[in-house]
């Protein structure tokens, strides 16, 4: 890192004894921001720890290529990546000599940090996420740093801590959508179910359709949606049900020919069943 630093950057920093006091109280004992900041074309930047950090660290690219290497392997991060280090794991990141990196970061510490890593990163180790919305991610490490740039009183620690939840549970999220994304033929069969959930469902059409073997299909349809395909549709034609009782009159026989049930009486067992009460009570306490 160059002595004064990068031109436009931003850099806030807690005192340590100010995070141990604020690791002992609630709610910053939960998630804290303990540092943040941004680096833009940051040339030259580099951060070697052979006894890791305390906290966390978080380094959101949007701009150039970084490298990181921990236990032996080098990954690259690239614009849109976000790079995912866990407390007390010795680490070397740096700058791409020809093209440096551009990086939003924070660091995280507190009870909640260990349970949402747990998501990111099963293993225990570094992470290279695919950020979905990177602009989100940034705006939630800019927000850390403004509340941390503003004082260091406890509303803006909280202010700050809340943001870095935000982004700790958005890369989360992330990770899982990349670890369950759907193959071309199940993200296909989901499109179709979710625009047909009133016609009949038949496994085997659509598997044929996908051209894979109906075991196959429901497997790899059952890894990507978290059930399976009779299942997926049944929470598509519910989720209609409540929006049709909750801003609608229709009597409930309509409603349940229009999400594909010929039998209201079926339907309302079916309703019952997944919400604890009759489509009648429920559209009574929405009304």
């Amino acid at each position: 890192m160059l002595p004064d630093g990068f031109p436009g950057q931003r850099l806030r920093v807690l005192p340590r004894p100010l995070v141990a006091s604020a690791l002992r109280r609630a709610p910053t004992s939960g998630l804290l921001v303990t540092d943040a900041g941004y680096f833009p074309s940051a040339a030259n930047h580099g951060m070697h720890r052979p006894r890791s950090a305390p906290e966390a660290i978080v380094i959101v690219c949007t701009d150039g290529v970084g490298h990181c290497e921990v236990d032996g392997r080098v990954s690259v991060i690239r614009p849109g990546n976000a790079l995912v280090l866990p407390p007390s794991r010795p680490h070397f990141y740096w700058a791409d000599s020809r093209d440096p990196w551009t990086i939003w970061w924070l660091h995280a510490a507190g009870s909640q940090v260990s349970e949402l890593l747990s998501v990111v990163a099963p293993d225990g180790g570094e992470a290279v996420i695919e950020v979905r919305d990177a602009y989100r991610a940034v705006s939630a490490i800019d927000d850390a740093i403004s509340f941390l740039e503003r004082d260091e009183t406890l509303p803006h620690l909280i202010s700050a801590s809340g943001a870095g939840w935000t982004l700790l549970a958005q890369l989360a999220a992330d990770a899982l959508t990349e670890a369950n994304q759907p193959t071309e033929p199940v993200r296909q069969a989901q499109e179709y179910l979710r625009h047909n959930f009133a016609k009949p469902v038949i496994v085997k059409e659509l598997a044929r359709t996908a051209g894979l073997s109906p075991s196959h299909f429901a497997a790899l349809f059952r890894t990507a949606a978290g059930c399976g395909v009779v299942e997926y549709a049944k929470r598509l034609r519910m989720a209609r049900a409540r929006e049709l009782l909750a801003t609608t009159s229709r009597d409930i026989s309509e409603i349940a020919r229009t999400i594909g049930y010929n039998d209201a009486f079926y339907f309302s067992r079916t309703f019952r069943r997944e919400h604890g009460c009759s489509p009648s009570e429920y559209r009574r306490g929405k009304n």
